[in-house]
């Protein structure tokens, strides 16, 4: 489900609680995202207002995001305009999908300014406005629509803000039977469900197809105005318009027919299965948006560094199965030598112009004939030369072609550790990776006017507390893995890794911890792989003492003895229940 009229007057009713808080704190994690650090009356809380074109919402949220190190320009004009302001209202335009935040600040003068808040949740149209109600121009917004894009309606700073267009629907909350059966008798659409959408605003699919089962109707129910359908849609539409007048919600998610999750604020009796209820729109739009959002943003930034490590690690395979032919014929070395040998033994026999030579083998047991190919351009003493001199390449080969093969090896289980990490990376993830492959040489460095890194910088840092308070470090990449293992644990942490298993180092800060903890290490390692599908991971726990890395090995590689090993089935809700926090420069 879209998020809708219905599910905006829900978020911003739960929202009346941030009325009077202080904004202590505003950044701008992605693209089209800001996120509001509250002081209210019940203690801190985080806002997330978002304008992704996917998935477009504004609720409260738990989530730990991370910063870039240069706050975008938006972020910068919000901040100087709403931090340290307060909050004095959220509304809802109507039952659209517009709401604003009033908020009250004392400028540079020490004089009070208000200042609003829009923020528009209408799918690729979605938009973040900062405006001046006072005069109603625009101050700025996260996502600018240029007169070139739309004479009608212009989102830049300086310009009068207009709303979006009006659709001229009826209010579902205000309309009365009459009314409403004076639009149903005036409808031109077939579908009943199409016919509430296009009538009442607030109203998505979803919404409309609960109408249309609690009247009795059929999902594919034809507009009928003879058999009393306005009366029974009238009694559906009018109970749930009073439930959702007296904000009675209840957020829940269930799949629908087509297997696909959906989420409301309202029951949803129409669907087959069971439906989980929460106790709050944010937790519900929490969970149904989950990892989709941030995952929707690192597919696209991921997409470039996916298909180099793909194609490189295509090339190597080939490479493998071009080393595995020279090695079956280098194998072959000893038949040259024989064959040599035995031409030496038999020049006599030989002239040159001959094509081949059909000879005794007297290394065979059995003695058989052995038929040996020549140069007819060639002397026989130059051809059994020839066959010495392949022999003598061949073994000298051998020891080149097995250490380019475990070279090769090493390289692809490399880029099978990395594909990994992409899988599972967040946008600042994906920078470290992409800075690990310019490190490494497999990448140019474009980014000339972007400040590097300093060596000594740390890199972000994943922190999970067990269920007895204990840290447990992630690493989702290689630099935070040589980070965390190399540089951050001391002699007598644990060290976890999913064994012969592309993964997470997991590290318990801590010589002393229970079998509980352990346990959660070890969920992390497993979750954090390459078989985070998979059931009965094993787990390879030992004393950092006992790891170490090789001179000269690719980053994140380490090897390890004294290890024992436990086996874990990842377990999502375990990992989720487990508090985490992102430490890194850039918060």
């Amino acid at each position: 489900m879209a998020l809708d009229g219905i599910v905006t007057r829900a978020i911003v009713q739960e929202l009346q609680g941030c009325i009077g808080a202080r904004i202590n704190k505003i950044y701008q994690p992605g693209e089209r995202d800001i996120v509001l650090h509250l002081r209210t009356q019940r203690g801190n809380a985080k806002l997330l207002l978002s304008a992704n074109p996917t998935y477009p919402r504004v609720h409260l949220t738990q989530e730990t995001f991370v910063n870039p190190v240069e706050a975008p320009m938006f972020c910068m004009l919000m901040r100087k305009h709403c931090e340290s302001g307060t909050i004095e209202e959220i509304s809802q335009i109507g039952m659209e999908r517009i709401i604003h935040i009033k908020i009250r600040q004392r400028d540079e003068l020490g004089d009070v300014s208000s200042k609003v808040i829009i923020v528009e949740l209408m799918g690729r149209h979605s938009n973040i406005i900062l405006a001046d109600p006072a005069s109603g121009n625009i101050l700025d917004g996260i996502h600018h629509v240029t007169p070139a894009i739309s004479s009608y309606r212009i989102i830049m700073p300086g310009f009068s803000y207009t709303e979006p267009p009006q659709q001229h629907k009826h209010h579902p909350l205000e309309i009365g039977a009459d009314a409403f059966a004076s639009a149903f008798r005036e409808a031109e659409e077939e579908n009943v469900t199409s016919w509430i959408v296009q009538a009442f605003s607030g109203f998505s699919p979803l919404a409309a197809q609960e109408v249309v089962h609690r009247a009795g109707l059929p999902a594919d129910a034809k507009l009928n105005r003879e058999d009393g359908q306005a009366e029974a849609l009238w009694n559906a539409f009018s109970g749930l318009a009073a439930s959702i007048s007296q904000h009675d919600y209840t957020p829940v998610t269930g799949d629908n027919d087509k297997g696909k999750t959906v989420f409301s604020v309202i029951p949803l009796t129409f669907l087959p299965g069971e439906l989980q209820e929460y106790d709050s729109i944010s937790s519900c739009l929490e969970d149904y948006y989950g990892e989709k959002a941030q995952r929707d943003a690192v597919k696209q930034k991921v997409s470039d560094l996916l298909r180099f490590l793909q194609n490189e690690r295509t090339k190597n395979i080939k490479k493998l199965d071009y080393l595995k032919k020279d090695l079956e014929e280098a194998q072959d070395a000893d038949h040259y030598r024989i064959s040599g040998e035995l031409l030496f033994a038999n020049l006599h026999q030989l002239s040159k112009g001959d094509k081949k030579a059909e000879l005794v083998n007297f290394y065979d047991e059995e003695q058989k004939t052995i038929t040996i190919p020549l140069d007819p351009l060639l002397s026989p003493s130059d051809n059994a030369q020839r066959y010495f001199k392949k022999y003598n390449k061949y073994k000298n080969s051998l020891a080149v072609i097995e250490e380019q093969s475990d070279k090769t090896h090493q390289e692809i289980a490399y880029l099978d550790s990395l594909l990994q990490q992409l899988a599972h990376a967040s946008l600042n993830d994906i920078d470290e990776i992409r800075e690990e492959l310019i490190q490494q040489g497999y990448l140019r460095d474009r980014g000339r006017k972007v400040k590097k890194k300093k060596k000594n910088d740390k890199p972000t840092l994943h922190v999970y507390t067990s269920s007895e308070g204990i840290e447990l470090y992630v690493g989702k990449n290689n630099l935070q893995n040589e980070y965390v293992t190399n540089r951050l644990a001391s002699s007598n942490d644990t060290w976890l890794h999913t064994k012969d298993i592309p993964g997470s180092h997991v590290v318990i800060r801590s010589d002393s911890f229970s079998e509980d903890t352990l346990q959660e290490a070890a969920q992390l390692a497993a979750y954090h792989s390459q078989a985070k599908e998979s059931s009965s991971v094993p787990v390879d726990y030992t004393l950092i003492r006992h790891v170490r890395k090789p001179n000269g090995s690719k980053p994140g590689f380490v090897i390890y003895d004294h290890q024992k090993t436990l086996f874990v089935t990842p377990d999502e809700k375990l990992i989720r229940s487990l508090p985490v926090t992102i430490k890194n420069q850039r918060s």
